[in-house]
């Protein structure tokens, strides 16, 4: 009999790589503690330091048994003050401030500052309101003379180097992909990540334009939207456009909470997870999840709350940035994490589901593997669902379903085992059909599940799998089997 009590976390972690992570043995020990899919941020660090984290991530993961994907993360064009000739000042409230876009990058004072995106003075008018530092400062712009923007101090307060600009509302032209974005593309290619996150997108016409960069060497990186602008948000249209265009997205919450407010961020988050479920996208929650432990053991209840939240929302995964990259408790953080996900899995709420139950299908794979899921929620008895698949495209739609039953995604192609790692409570497993005859498939996947110790002798197990294995949305078949004894 094999042994079952511990429970298997359906949510999966991100986890953001860097100067933590690369500490004598902690990479490891993060992997061993749950992370599913590392993020390799290119807002820092060298191209041989991706190359380098990535290499690491395949070596350790191959040696735990582990499917980890990769994630990296375009910087995009975030938009930033330039420097203070001190470093930093401090703004009064109800003081004139100046943002000039001509001004040296180096001759910031307590008067004005220059900034790094030239276009600057041509997106604000009078009445519009900047936000600076995730928000810390709040100037109303009075006017605009030619490349000088005159403000007033609303929030006032310490002001450093580099600080990020918004505009509450939305409303900067610049473009989503920069020319560094576009190096740091093929860099993502060569060193062969699983997703690829854009930042920034206005439109589904951004996520086609990195499609179309990534070309036939990156034809199998998904792409992830971060959703972080206004625009992006603003109605369901745009929004579902965006989600359509991508493999994934992300709730991007410090930007899109600084551009939309956080008394509309909360619900933002809500229909962001709901219509990427809805379309069959993956989800990531992103941004201060457990933020305090950049520098504490243990995360707030806040903290716990906000993270056990999303799980309850149904995303895919939750997200963990500074935590991992920088903090000095990156594993603890990570098993944290762990916890406060299967603790919020436990409640009815996250294993219920009416996802597109009064809906009509038109594929036959995505009405196999919704009857799938449908049948293992209702049937007793049941201890997993199983997929062959050759892409991961089956386990992604049963994924969308809520339940407290394994979906086991059995593929050959190594991508595709990466690729499911992102996937709502999906277990990705090798499982090479090459050598099996086709009487072999079904015994050699339920032997594959009792040695992994997903099901045991007299549990059933929902199979689904197409008549032509490695087939492309060839799911045709959906069997209910009795998981027998194994005899040497």
């Amino acid at each position: 009999m094999s042994d079952r009590t511990a429970p298997v976390r359906r949510t999966k972690i991100v986890a953001t790589l860097g100067p933590a992570s690369d500490r004598e043995g902690v990479l490891e020990a993060m992997i061993a503690a749950g992370v599913d899919v590392v993020r390799l941020n290119f807002s820092h660090g060298s191209a041989d330091d991706h190359r380098r984290r990535l290499a690491a991530v395949r070596e350790i993961a191959a040696r735990q048994g582990r499917s980890v994907a990769a994630l990296g993360d375009l910087q995009g064009p975030k938009i930033r003050i330039a420097r203070f000739g001190d470093g930093k000042v401090s703004l009064t409230e109800g003081a004139p401030f100046v943002i000039d876009v001509a001004l040296g990058r180096e001759a910031g004072d307590a008067q004005r500052v220059g900034c790094d995106y030239q276009d600057l003075a041509d997106d604000v008018a009078a009445g519009d309101r900047l936000l600076l530092d995730d928000g810390r400062v709040v100037l109303d712009v009075v006017k605009v003379d030619g490349s000088a923007i005159h403000t007033t101090v609303v929030v006032g307060g310490e002001l450093s180097n580099n600080k990020g600009i918004n505009k509450q509302g939305g409303g900067l032209s610049a473009p989503a992909l920069t020319d560094k974005d576009k190096t740091d593309l093929e860099t993502a290619v060569a060193i062969g990540v699983d997703y690829l996150a854009v930042s920034f997108p206005r439109s589904a016409a951004d996520m086609v334009e990195a499609r179309e960069l990534l070309g036939e060497a990156g034809k199998e990186i998904g792409l992830v939207a971060k959703l972080e602008r206004a625009e992006a948000v603003a109605n369901d249209a745009t929004l579902d456009a965006i989600i359509e265009a991508s493999e994934a997205v992300m709730v991007a919450r410090g930007d899109l909470g600084v551009e939309i407010g956080d008394e509309a961020l909360i619900g933002t988050q809500k229909r962001i997870i709901k219509h990427a479920r809805s379309l069959n996208r993956a989800v990531i929650t992103a941004t201060q999840m457990m933020e305090s432990m950049i520098e504490a053991p243990l995360p707030t209840r806040a903290e716990v709350f906000d993270v056990a939240n999303a799980v309850l929302d149904a995303t895919d995964a939750v997200m963990l940035s500074a935590e991992t990259a920088a903090g000095d408790f990156p594993v603890e953080t990570v098993e944290a994490m762990a916890r406060v996900c299967l603790g919020a899995e436990r409640e009815r709420i996250a294993q219920s589901s009416g996802h597109r139950i009064h809906e009509g299908f038109s594929r036959i794979d995505e009405t196999i593997a919704l009857s799938a899921m449908y049948a293992a929620n209702h049937l007793t008895g049941v201890a997993a669902i199983a997929c062959m698949t050759s892409t991961g495209y089956t386990p992604l739609i049963a994924s969308r379903i809520r339940s407290g039953l394994p979906i086991v995604g059995l593929a050959h192609n190594p991508v595709a085992q990466r690729r499911m790692a992102l996937y709502r409570g999906v277990i990705s497993l090798p499982f090479d059909t090459s050598e099996m005859s086709a009487d072999e498939l079904n015994d050699r996947a339920m032997a594959l599940l009792v040695e992994r110790a997903i099901a045991e002798p007299g549990d059933h197990v929902i199979l689904t799998r197409g008549d032509h294995m490695n087939a492309h949305g060839g799911t045709n078949t959906l069997r209910i089997l009795e998981v027998e004894a194994q005899h040497e």
